[in-house]
């Protein structure tokens, strides 16, 4: 996969550029992962008060040049909840090689909220810190789901992955397949550092609105 994906248009950007991309993911990512923590906390104790099982779990992703990592989250679904996929497949609400169902039967009790308020995300601030992640850049796919890409989806890949992008703050899981990949293209396409902390700001707004997010 790596080497597919580099031969797809790759957009040559300042080295500096991609200094500036990392040092804004560890100095931020650290700050914000120390602030995130006893929320955090909070979220993992309460998770295991009401489901009894582990608050945390690991899912593998696809990150920059299809290199795979694991990705970690704030656990929103019963145990064993991957075996229920193709059972429940008839339910999916969008489009593509993607599943998401909006009032998804596998969430736990605490799932909906944690979901609604992105909190099941921050986490994903362990992955930036150790470089799995960006900041910013397309949400991290599921390998069954880059499987279907084609050619135009598969540039996405051809960034780091992110914590939110532009795809966040357009309307997330409300958008179209075909438009979520437009919107992460126009990213590969356009970002810069600047870009990038413009995103991070609109992303708090679209957090407290909820846009999408479910």
């Amino acid at each position: 996969m790596q080497a597919a994906i580099r031969l797809s248009a790759e957009r040559d950007v300042p080295a500096s550029w991609w200094t500036a991309k990392r040092a804004i993911d560890i100095v931020l990512g650290v700050v914000l992962l120390l602030l995130a923590a006893p929320l955090i906390a909070l979220a993992a104790i309460a998770i295991v008060a009401v489901t009894g099982g582990a608050p945390f779990y690991a899912q593998e992703r696809v990150g920059q040049y299809g290199r795979r990592f694991n990705m970690y989250k704030l656990r929103t679904m019963v145990r064993d909840a991957h075996e229920m996929r193709d059972q429940l497949m008839h339910l999916n609400e969008v489009d593509g090689p993607v599943f998401k169902i909006r009032n998804d039967p596998r969430l736990h009790p605490l799932g909906g909220l944690l979901r609604r308020t992105s909190i099941d995300e921050l986490p994903n601030l362990i992955n930036v810190v150790l470089g799995d992640m960006s900041l910013v850049g397309p949400r991290p796919a599921l390998p069954c789901e880059i499987d279907h890409y084609d050619a135009f989806a598969r540039r996405r890949l051809l960034v780091p992955q992110g914590i939110t992008c532009l795809w966040q703050i357009n309307g997330r899981s409300d958008v179209s397949f075909e438009h979520w990949m437009e919107l992460d293209n126009r990213y590969v396409d356009s970002w810069t550092p600047t870009s990038d902390l413009a995103i991070l700001v609109q992303t708090i707004p679209a957090v407290i609105r909820k846009d999408g997010a479910h």
